[in-house]
């Protein structure tokens, strides 16, 4: 109980609350041209330092106790210290979702935070490299990085982008292996399904859904994204005609690329040109192939009197075997999407660390969704990291991180997780 002693004697004796304001201001400080704020910030940095000398001449391990108290809060530094006693090892690479994680709508003007960027810019000067985990486009990713992190740390050879929710992965400084097209590893038939799903959606789509939504420039998955304020109630409507739209339009072309075979006896057209399988229309299959997938998207086909009645609830093995390789995403107010499930987050996180030659992984993996519950049940089954979540994420996201390590934060401040890690890397270099 040592360390915990020690911690307890650190809050208890200094002030803490202090030495972390004066930590945050000397750390975001805005670059001005002004004399009179840059001796400001001089006198702060002087106050920071004399104030962290104190806490270095009351412990042995006074440098290590110094920064714990400039950048963890009293909470935040006991959880370190649990996380720190049930893993016993520092994490060695973080795993970042970006929308609704490091950044959200609600409430940082869907920006990352400038304490977050600053925490980022920590840890990769301490070694830990940094991936960043995405549903979004890598054009609109690395604009971004570059922007809050800087040219250097994107292009430093130790940062990884994910992107398309594992269709590709953006490695800068790693020759051949700086971007890696992983859905050319498809098969051409799923490759054409989505091929045509890309070439008819917006053509064909209702009037309503093409003044109402727009396709996301994405290389490979087929995203439909609202054209208004994300999370608004236009938004909802257009998002969940978006989906029957987007689901029917799957089953379409299934149905042409896929499970067409003159051979096949149960397939037939209908009378108004419906692609059928064994006496049901493949739209209708499909449907109900989701619905009973996500309770989401059965809510939503409910609510827009798309949910089929079929004569059978056994769905065809032959269509099944296709549409368990292709995964329908729903995002509220937000994004209907369609992906691979053989290239999910996993596959991409597994290739960006083989690039980046993390050998042995332990992971800070945080995020919202769906997509970001497989990569955090893939460290959990693996023992290979531990998950964080804010607190509006996605239901079972946040059972899983509740049943592990309950690190949950408020709406726009993952920089509070950032900083538990950070508290917890620090307290595993102690002897």
């Amino acid at each position: 109980m040592e360390r915990y002693d020690l911690v307890y004697r650190l809050y208890d004796e200094h002030d803490t609350k202090t030495l972390q304001e004066f930590q945050e201001f000397v750390d975001v400080f805005p670059p001005v041209d002004s004399r009179v704020a840059l001796e400001h910030w001089q006198d702060a940095t002087e106050e920071l330092e004399a104030r962290k000398d104190e806490i270095r001449s009351s412990f042995a391990a006074g440098e290590t106790f110094a920064e714990l108290a400039a950048r963890a809060t009293r909470d935040q530094a006991f959880t370190a210290l649990d996380l720190e006693a049930k893993y016993d090892r520092a994490v060695n690479v973080l795993v970042l979702d970006v929308d609704e994680t490091l950044r959200s709508a609600g409430g940082t003007d869907n920006e990352i935070p400038r304490e977050t960027l600053h925490m980022l810019t920590e840890f990769y000067e301490a070694g830990v490299p940094i991936v960043i985990c995405t549903g979004q486009t890598l054009e609109n990713v690395k604009g971004f990085a570059i922007q809050g992190l800087g040219s250097e740390i994107v292009h430093s050879g130790d940062l990884s982008i994910v992107y398309e929710a594992g269709t590709g992965v953006f490695t800068p400084g790693h020759g051949a292996e700086t971007k890696q097209l992983l859905y050319e590893d498809l098969d051409a038939e799923i490759r054409d399904v989505f091929d045509d799903v890309r070439s008819r959606i917006l053509p064909e789509a209702p009037e309503r859904l093409r003044r109402g939504c727009h396709l996301q420039g994405n290389e490979f998955n087929v995203t439909m994204k609202p054209n208004y304020e994300t999370g608004s109630s236009n938004a909802r409507e257009i998002i969940d005609e978006a989906l029957v739209y987007l689901i029917d339009l799957l089953a379409d072309a299934i149905g042409v690329a896929v499970v067409e075979d003159e051979n096949e006896t149960d397939h037939a057209v209908g009378d108004n040109g419906d692609q059928r399988i064994a006496g049901q229309p493949i739209r209708d299959w499909t449907r109900a192939f989701y619905a009973d997938q996500d309770p989401e998207i059965r809510a939503v086909l409910e609510g827009e009197g798309a949910y089929p009645e079929l004569d059978s609830p056994t769905i065809p093995e032959d269509l099944v075997n296709v549409l368990e390789r292709i995964d329908v995403a729903y995002y509220e107010a937000d994004a209907a999407e369609i992906g691979s499930l053989e290239l999910n987050k996993v596959v991409g996180v597994e290739r960006a660390l083989t690039v980046l030659d993390v050998a042995d992984p332990f992971a800070l993996v945080m995020g919202d969704s769906k997509s970001d519950l497989r990569v955090m049940e893939w460290v959990d089954e693996n023992d290979t990291g531990i998950a964080a979540a804010p607190e509006h994420a996605s239901r079972d996201t946040l059972e899983h991180v509740l049943e592990t390590d309950e690190l949950v934060f408020d709406r726009g401040k993952s920089v509070d997780v950032l900083r538990t890690i950070y508290a917890l890397n620090r307290l595993a270099r102690l002897e």
